[in-house]
């Protein structure tokens, strides 16, 4: 046999010096690419804008549905101690659903708290 395969590449082993050469050129590269990594910030992992608004609107959710949930459970505890079912379930989960609403107006920026300056 010739030491040549059917691509007529030669098969023969490389020797350590083309080891050694093509570990050093891989380690230049790698070094290159961390320093540019680490200079440039527009490699940084950073969310997108669809990201930012679905945290956004799971925040404004959570905060809307705790003040309906805080105003029912108060509702029905006021209900069960003073035995006035359903009154105070109602009236306190009314009042809930608007806390939840004001909440929201206010995480948002859509309104400002009394006695606040521009």
């Amino acid at each position: 046999m010739s030491g040549k395969d059917t691509n007529g590449r030669d098969n023969a082993r490389p020797s350590d010096g083309d080891f050694s050469e093509r570990l050093r050129r891989l380690d230049i590269a790698l070094k290159k690419a961390k320093a540019d990594h680490a200079d440039g910030d527009e490699h940084s992992p950073r969310p997108s804008k669809s990201v930012q608004g679905m945290a956004q609107a799971l925040r404004l959710a959570s905060e809307f549905a705790a003040g309906v949930i805080v105003g029912g459970g108060l509702g029905w505890f006021v209900d069960w101690f003073f035995g006035t079912s359903p009154w105070g379930l109602i009236i306190l989960l009314m009042l809930g659903f608007c806390a939840g609403v004001l909440n929201i107006l206010r995480s948002s920026g859509l309104t400002k708290l009394p006695g606040t300056r521009d």
